[in-house]
C-alpha cells in the first residue's frame, strides 16, 4: 500500500453471536491482497473471542453520550507527509455494538469518521436467521440495517425453514433493495473479495461523497443471491434517493421529532437477545 492510498472503511452491523468476527477473519485472510494491512475497532462491551488475534491491529471504541471515541492511528488522523512513516492500513473494520441501536451508531460513526483520511467502502450486515425467525417483531430492526447496507450476510440458518429464508429475501427483493445478499456457511462466505468490493449498493446516500449511481446499483443487483427488477419507463417514476429537485433526500432514519425522539423508532433488541 502506498502512502497516497486512503484505507477503505467498513461498518459491520449485526447482533452478538451472528458470526461477525469469524467471517471478518475470513474476509481479512482471503479478501485482502498481499501487503494489505487491517485495523479493526471493537466496542468495549464486546466479549473477547478466539478470532480477535486474527483481526489485524485491534483497537477499542467507546460510546460516550451519543458520540464515538477511539484512539486513532496517526496515519489516519493525519493526512500530511509528517505521518507518511507511520503504520499504514489498507482496510479498517468498525464493528458496531451488536446490542445497540444501529441508527444511533451509524449516525455517530458518520460524524466520527468524516474528518479522517479514509475512503468509505461498505456497510455489511449480519442477519442471525434463527433470531429473526423466532422474533418477527424485530423486522423493523433488520429493515433499518439493510437500508444502510451494501452487503447482507445470512448466518445461523440451521433449523430455519427454507421458506422463511426465501420470504425474508423476497421482502427486500420486492422493495428493489440493491444490496448483495450472501449466505454464511461454517463461518465463511463464498467470495470474500466480492463482499469487500467497495462498490456502493446501499439505499442510503449518507456516506457518499457524490450522488449514488442508481442505474449502476440496479445492474449490479442480479449478482446477488436474490434478483431485482424495476420498470424504469413507468410515467412519473423518480430515481430512488432523488428529491423533486434532483438532489439527495434527507435520510429518513435520522429524522427526529420536536421532542428529540426519532421519527422511525426501532425495537430494543436487547430484550430479545438470549431468549430461546
Amino acid at each position: 500500500m502506498t502512502t497516497q492510498q486512503r484505507p477503505l472503511f467498513y461498518i459491520i452491523l449485526g447482533t452478538p453471536g451472528s458470526e461477525r468476527r469469524s467471517v471478518l477473519v475470513d474476509l481479512i485472510a482471503d479478501g485482502l491482497g498481499e501487503g494489505d494491512c487491517a485495523l479493526t475497532f471493537l466496542h468495549e462491551a464486546e466479549a473477547g473471542s478466539e478470532f480477535d488475534r486474527a483481526l489485524g491491529e485491534l483497537r477499542t471504541w467507546h460510546w460516550e453520550e451519543g458520540r464515538i471515541t477511539a484512539e486513532i492511528p496517526a496515519s489516519i488522523s493525519d493526512a500530511s507527509d509528517a505521518a507518511a512513516d507511520k503504520q499504514r492500513f489498507s482496510h479498517i473494520f468498525f464493528v458496531a455494538e451488536g446490542a445497540g441501536n444501529p441508527i444511533d451508531q451509524i449516525e455517530a460513526i458518520k460524524a466520527w469518521i468524516t474528518p479522517f483520511d479514509v475512503e468509505f467502502a461498505r456497510v455489511i450486515t449480519f442477519i442471525n436467521c434463527t433470531l429473526a425467525n423466532r422474533h418477527p417483531q424485530l423486522a423493523p430492526w433488520w429493515d433499518a440495517c439493510v437500508h444502510f447496507s451494501d452487503v447482507v450476510l445470512l448466518s445461523h440458518r440451521l433449523g430455519v425453514p427454507n421458506k422463511w429464508i426465501s420470504d425474508f429475501q423476497e421482502h427486500y427483493r420486492s422493495k428493489f433493495i440493491p444490496a448483495l445478499f450472501e449466505f454464511v456457511k461454517d463461518g465463511r462466505v463464498k467470495n470474500p473479495a466480492l463482499v469487500l468490493e467497495p462498490q456502493a449498493r446501499r439505499m442510503t446516500q449518507v456516506f457518499d461523497e457524490n450522488d449514488l449511481d442508481w442505474s449502476l446499483a440496479r445492474k449490479l443487483a442480479p449478482d446477488a443471491e436474490i434478483e431485482f427488477g424495476i420498470d424504469d419507463e413507468e410515467d412519473g417514476e423518480k430515481e430512488p434517493g432523488d428529491d423533486v429537485d434532483g438532489g439527495p433526500v434527507p435520510e429518513p432514519y435520522f429524522e427526529r421529532r420536536a421532542n428529540g425522539a426519532r421519527v422511525i423508532d426501532l425495537p430494543d433488541i436487547r430484550k430479545f437477545l438470549g431468549k430461546p
